[in-house]
């Protein structure tokens, strides 16, 4: 079971380095975009065998289609390395694993040929049609975005989605998945083979939390996806904004039990990572570090 590792980071080094020193071995693979608006100097640390950082880097901008062309640009490379990774797992610059990469590999190795994707048939609760539907430019057309702004004041800046995209159906859900080998080979060939479905998604809010998902809804993938491996802590702030930060309280429910299992509206699943942490809070990669440890060497003594 060879795991590929796919990350976009644009800060956060000392977490990234870490992250990598408790996920590598056992045949897993780090290929990371850093965002070229980032200094990558400070990602100089970053390196060791398995660990690929691409050459080739683009802007990425918050809920923009350069989001689903960095995750791409990974795909690919990974896809054309010689080692044949049978997973390919997304995440971002503030996840982190709550298990062992020896665990990760076997849960892997006794769920081959699932697909673990957060994904829901558009209308759903969170995902209305206009988030399909809502023209929203990129910041590199500054006059279309104008003049978007402005035509959705008067409510005039709307499309269907089935006009442009055909019989394809709308999906979306989470950005972070864990996929195998044969559905990110869909993926990119899809993406080469219908590139308007692409510069349909290139004019929408948050993309990469549905161009995947409605390629691979639209596919025999479908019935094979399963809830993400990714915990996100959903807390409300005084300005009312949520916030998913990873406190003390959230380790200690990680560590309850030997699953750290979570049942929600995606349906029910172990969770493997958790977002969000960052370099300003050690301490707390530190007490996770601790629970990895103690989590994998009470399964070592249970065999």
């Amino acid at each position: 079971m060879r795991i590929a590792y796919l990350m976009t980071v644009h800060r956060n080094p000392l977490l990234l380095q870490r992250l990598i020193g408790t996920l590598e071995g056992s045949g897993a693979a780090f290929f990371v975009h850093v965002d070229l608006k980032s200094d990558i100097s400070k990602f100089s640390g970053i390196g060791g065998d398995g660990v690929f950082l691409t050459e080739d880097r683009i802007p990425v901008y918050w809920c923009e289609f350069s989001q689903v062309d960095a995750t791409l640009l990974l795909m690919r490379e990974a896809l054309a390395r010689a080692e044949n990774y049978d997973y390919f797992v997304f995440l971002q610059g503030s996840d982190y694993p709550i298990r062992s990469g020896p665990y990760i590999q076997r849960f892997f190795e006794v769920n081959r040929g699932q697909e673990f994707i957060n994904m829901l048939k558009m209308p759903a609760p969170g995902y209305p049609l206009s988030k399909i539907n809502h023209l929203w430019y990129p910041s590199d057309k500054p006059v279309r975005r104008f003049a978007a702004k402005s035509l959705t004041k008067v409510g005039l800046a709307n499309r269907d989605y089935t006009q442009h995209l055909g019989k394809l159906q709308g999906y979306a859900g989470h950005a972070c998945w864990a996929l195998s080998r044969q559905a990110c080979e869909y993926i990119v060939q899809f993406a080469d083979s219908n590139p308007q479905v692409r510069e349909y998604f290139r004019d929408t809010c948050t993309p990469d939390e549905m161009y995947f998902h409605t390629v691979l809804g639209n596919s025999p993938f479908r019935s094979k996806a399963r809830r993400n491996l990714l915990y996100q802590a959903w807390t409300p702030s005084i300005s009312g904004e949520n916030r998913h930060q990873i406190d003390a309280q959230h380790v200690s429910l990680f560590a309850r039990d030997e699953k750290f299992v979570v049942s929600d509206e995606w349906g029910t699943g172990e969770m493997l990572f958790a977002r969000k942490f960052s370099d300003e809070r050690p301490e707390l990669l530190d007490q996770i570090d601790q629970m990895i440890k103690q989590k994998q060497t009470h399964s070592l003594l249970s065999k």
